[in-house]
């Protein structure tokens, strides 16, 4: 496999990564032959914090990107969306100067480039890094404040996942859009179950945030207020959302373990009995068919599992499928900035988007590598293209600087599901509120 590489950088930059290094230039004048001149013309390692997800193949990317200037070194990050913002951000506050590459979820770039941890892309590169060939939904998760602080890697949607047989006995007619209603009532008359992600934790606010952009509204506006950010749950939009969880909470359709579901709790139920419709991620695909090559799924049960555009909150009105995937961000504080953003530029090319998709399930963000001929092969062309939809048109969660005090504070007073009713958005606002205002703790 040839070597990955990013376009070199061939540019003067009045960074503060760039005065960093000026200044230690300066100071290794004054250095003698034998003492610290030596060590500081050693080939530096660039530390890439990377989530658990695709960790093999990030490796290999890490070798093929370094170069005879440095080396990259990957560095685990756990396993939760929240341990990766807290370990970060310890960091980042500290102004770890080690902190070179980080995979960042993308709720975490308006965060960290608000705190002014994030390196921000010169103009050109920012415009590589956002230009047309990038899916719209990835694009706009790297952006804060008129400024571009991180290169989309990979791109992550949800769509709906079922058994045909299962729509076929309920009679649900999946070639065209299905709201959630009908979902929860087709499943509820087919003897099956719908798979969610109700827990207390971020993915549940991923479920709340895509159901109130279904119904045209928004968790919050005017996000780059800050604290001042006007609250929106408490409208019409939160109250279709709350409607839509009550409606699967106390319908036969809900599944056991509806209150602590994650995204691998609903895996195993699409084969039992019935089966189950369900929402969750690009890495679906890939986790069943595994099991066929294993031998513990059928390749006949593999043919009746299908999928479509995530379900409309109000029936007739486009949904917002859920957002996700991994942006690169460059540390503001790293002694080998201009290194680590050309590092970042080869680490997020679509011949490692490619690889990344093909290896691992996580899908690309941008346009071309889904012409790749190798991931042609991998992916059936329907299941390709309605990714690419999803992310293009999907809804984004709140870009905010105070995003992780707004998920706890939704997660408080939604949770649990089953508690959920057309009073909660309401009760969610003025606590939000509450909690932005220094009223209240979470």
């Amino acid at each position: 496999m040839k070597r990955l590489s990013a376009a070199p950088r061939g540019r003067s930059r009045k960074s503060p990564t760039t005065r960093r290094i000026a200044g230690l230039g300066a100071v290794a004048l004054v250095c003698t032959a034998l003492t610290a001149c030596s060590s500081a013309s050693a080939k530096p390692s660039l530390n890439w914090y990377v989530n658990p997800d695709g960790v093999e193949t990030l490796t290999t990317l890490a070798e093929e990107c370094s170069t005879d200037e440095y080396d990259i070194e990957i560095q685990l990050l756990p396993a939760s969306a929240t341990d990766q913002r807290t370990q970060l951000a310890r960091r980042l506050a500290a102004q770890d100067s080690s902190t070179d590459l980080m995979s960042l979820d993308p709720v975490f770039v308006a965060e960290f480039a608000n705190a002014g941890w994030l390196e921000q892309l010169p103009e050109d590169v920012a415009a590589t890094a956002t230009d047309e060939d990038v899916l719209e939904g990835a694009a706009e998760t790297v952006k804060w404040d008129d400024g571009v602080y991180a290169f989309p890697q990979w791109a992550n949607t949800q769509v709906l996942w079922y058994r045909k047989s299962l729509a076929e006995k309920a009679g649900l007619d999946m070639s065209k859009p299905v709201s959630w209603g009908q979902v929860i009532e087709a499943a509820a008359e087919g003897g099956g179950t719908v798979g969610v992600q109700g827990n207390k934790y971020e993915a549940y606010v991923v479920w709340i945030n895509a159901l109130v952009m279904g119904a045209g509204g928004e968790i919050i506006s005017n996000n780059e207020a800050g604290k001042d950010a006007e609250i929106e749950i408490g409208s019409d939009a939160g109250r279709h959302a709350a409607r839509v969880i009550q409606k699967l909470a106390e319908s036969e359709a809900a599944q056991p373990d509806l209150t602590t579901s994650n995204e691998g709790t609903s895996l195993g139920l699409m084969y039992e009995g019935a089966g189950e419709f369900m929402v969750n991620w690009t890495f679906v695909y890939q986790n069943y068919k595994t099991l066929v090559d294993s031998g513990d799924l059928t390749k006949e049960q593999l043919d009746d599992l299908a999928w479509a555009r995530y379900p409309e909150t109000v029936q007739g009105e486009e949904s917002r499928p859920p957002i996700g995937g991994i942006d690169i961000g460059v540390g503001a504080y790293s002694e080998n900035g201009d290194f680590a953003l050309e590092a970042a530029e080869c680490v997020t090319s679509p011949e490692a988007q490619v690889q990344l998709a093909i290896n691992e399930g996580l899908m690309p963000s941008r346009s071309s590598a889904y012409d790749d001929e190798e991931l042609t092969k991998a992916y059936p062309a329907d299941l390709l293209k309605l990714w690419q939809e999803s992310v293009d048109t999907g809804g984004p969660r709140p870009k905010s600087a105070y995003y992780a005090t707004i998920s706890a504070a939704l997660q408080s007073t939604w949770h649990a599901p089953t508690g959920v009713d057309e009073s909660t958005p309401e009760e969610s606002a003025k606590f939000l509120a509450d909690v932005l205002e220094g009223k209240a703790l979470l």
